[in-house]
């Protein structure tokens, strides 16, 4: 409800003056700041002379709309015109009127709090506001705002005095206007110095990143010279101990025969390090092939058996395999398969007292799987150690440590995850032994699910890698299986491409430079597929791209540099594609 304070007849051009120094006086009694009155008294003054040019006069009214909170000043200029023809086209500025015709409005919108009008051919009645601060709000009682009213409308308005006032509130205006430029070039040298820090830490983190490259590059190669020369002397020993044992040049004594066999197994040890440390540097090098082919689990597990036979030297302890009857054919590298299985079954024959370790194996059909499970009724793993057994160089100590690098169960885990796959601790207890898992995909390139981690349910989003080089598949489909998704991978634009059409994803990492079809290719053919066309693509690339080819992926999600991904960066923007497709679908 408002409640009025004054009236005021608008008769004569200097009614206007008066009802502009009315307005200005009000805001000023009710707590209005300089700045806040100029621009209600500038507003009021338009209005009122729209009123006096174009209805021969009218009325201002200046109320309070108390008691609602917060309160504003409110004046209404009401005349008894023809009206405004196209009000909303003038209100726009989508439509010119003629010199003087319908001017304010627009500018008396823009400078009040709220702005309302009513226009018919009877007449037209404009509302403004503006607010009342809280502080001055509080104290306008009945008998303020009675005090506030008195005496608007009795003096006429002196000339001078109104151009003093305007001239002081212009004078006031530019002097804040130039203040506020100030403070404007103080902030932009401020912004300025620190966009040069920003660039110069951002050209000291290339160089750092740089660095690291290059030292984990000169780590690989060291690694995998130093393993290579280290694998010479040593088969040469084995080969010598050989000879030794076989009584090529006489027989030895039993005592001699033992110290042969120590000098054969310490050479053998160090022999299986060297082979680790070198698959090890392969793999965080990019350059551990995958020869994927056809093979039985029973094959497998025939293997496994013959390889593992001199490792069965405690009588209390039995290796048993589960009957692999009725499996289907896996498509993976074989080699690689039975050395994760022989890691994960020495690891428990080693620290298995007495029972036995059993290798079970089974299909997961809904996730496209085989698992393979090692259970052993060993020594167990305490809780507060478990975290560490993926950990590189890192080894649990116990009553049954041997020595070692600590590199078996990364390595594992490594070539696993290679493979589309991983390596689990499925449970293990003190005293009660421990049970790994071992998952991968029935065929090699296509996703393997895992319930043991959240890597991704048969209901899971899915994404399909196309990029030729491996290493970074490997990076990509880690951090995808990490985030939950299903993933499929492509080595080339042609296969990428049906492998898209096929598997309608949720979204596609597209590389640009690729043999037999490039990424532009294949962003060209899924934009001229009405079924693929919305499937969001993020364009990772190493390459400089130009303004050209820049426009040529405009259809692309998004455009990544290979050297900016990152796990967290990567991570956040799958989830918001697949969120956003899901929100929409």
């Amino acid at each position: 409800m408002n409640r009025t304070l004054a009236r005021l007849s608008v008769a004569a051009a200097a009614d206007v003056v008066l009802a502009r120094q009315g307005a200005h006086r009000v805001a000023e009694r009710l707590g209005l700041d300089r700045q806040a009155q100029t621009r209600i008294a500038t507003a009021v003054s338009e209005i009122a002379r729209n009123a006096f040019a174009h209805a021969g006069g009218g009325e201002v009214e200046y109320a309070v709309d108390a008691p609602a909170q917060p309160q504003h000043l409110c004046v209404t200029v009401s005349d008894q015109g023809r009206g405004i023809d196209d009000l909303e086209a003038l209100l726009s500025g989508a439509r010119s009127f003629a010199p003087g015709r319908g001017t304010g409005l627009p500018s008396a919108r823009r400078l009040v709090d709220r702005f309302e009008i009513e226009s018919t051919p009877a007449g037209t009645t404009v509302r403004l506001w503006q607010r009342i601060p809280r502080a001055a709000g509080a104290r306008l009682t009945a008998a303020a705002l009675q005090s506030i009213g008195a005496g608007l409308g009795g003096a006429r308005a002196d000339p001078l005095v109104v151009l003093h006032e305007q001239n002081q509130e212009l004078i006031e205006s530019l002097t804040d206007l130039q203040e506020r430029q100030v403070e404007t070039q103080r902030l932009n040298r401020e912004l300025e110095e620190t966009n040069r820090g920003v660039v110069a830490l951002y050209s000291e983190l290339d160089q750092k990143a740089e660095q690291l490259r290059s030292a984990s590059d000169m780590k690989s190669r060291f690694l995998s010279h130093m393993s290579h020369e280290f694998r010479t002397p040593l088969n040469s020993i084995l080969a010598l101990s050989r000879l030794l044992t076989d009584g090529v040049d006489g027989e030895l004594n039993s005592e001699q025969q033992r110290q042969v066999e120590y000098i054969r197994r310490s050479a053998q040890g160090l022999l299986d390090m060297v082979n680790d440390l070198l698959d090890l540097a392969k793999v965080e090098a990019g350059k551990l092939d995958i020869r994927a082919a056809d093979f039985t689990v029973d094959a497998l597990f025939a293997g496994l058996r013959g390889s593992l036979k001199p490792l069965l030297v405690n009588p209390a302890v039995d290796l048993f395999f589960d009957d692999p009857a009725g499996l289907p054919v896996l498509h993976a590298d074989e080699a690689k398969v039975a050395q994760v299985l022989r890691n994960l079954i020495s690891n428990a024959l080693k620290f298995t007292q007495q029972g036995q370790v059993r290798v079970a194996v089974r299909h997961d059909a809904t996730a496209a799987r085989m698992v393979f499970t090692v259970r052993d009724t060993g020594i167990g793993i305490a809780p507060q150690h478990q975290q560490y057994v993926f950990e590189e160089f890192k080894q649990v100590e116990g009553v049954l440590q041997r020595g070692g690098t600590g590199l078996g169960l990364p390595l594992s885990r490594r070539l696993a995850q290679l493979m589309g796959g991983d390596v689990t601790l499925l449970e293990s207890a003190v005293g009660a032994g421990s049970a790994f898992e071992l998952f991968l995909p029935v065929r090699y390139g296509q996703f393997a699910a895992t319930s043991s981690q959240g890597q991704g349910t048969p209901d899971a989003a899915q994404l399909v890698v196309i990029d030729d080089e491996e290493a970074f598949r490997y990076v990509i489909r880690h951090i995808a299986q990490d985030a939950g998704l299903r993933v499929l991978e492509a080595g080339d634009g042609e296969v990428g491409l049906q492998l898209v059409r096929d598997s309608r994803p949720d979204l596609v990492i597209l590389d640009l430079h690729m043999p037999r079809l490039d990424g532009f290719g294949v962003l060209q053919a899924l934009a001229g597929d009405e079924h693929l066309r919305a499937t969001p693509v993020v364009v990772c690339t190493s390459q400089s791209l130009s303004l050209d080819q820049k426009r040529a992926l405009a259809a692309a999600y998004a455009i990544v540099p290979k050297h900016d991904v990152s796990r967290e960066g990567l991570t956040t923007l799958i989830q918001d594609i697949v969120s956003q497709g899901r929100r929409t679908a």
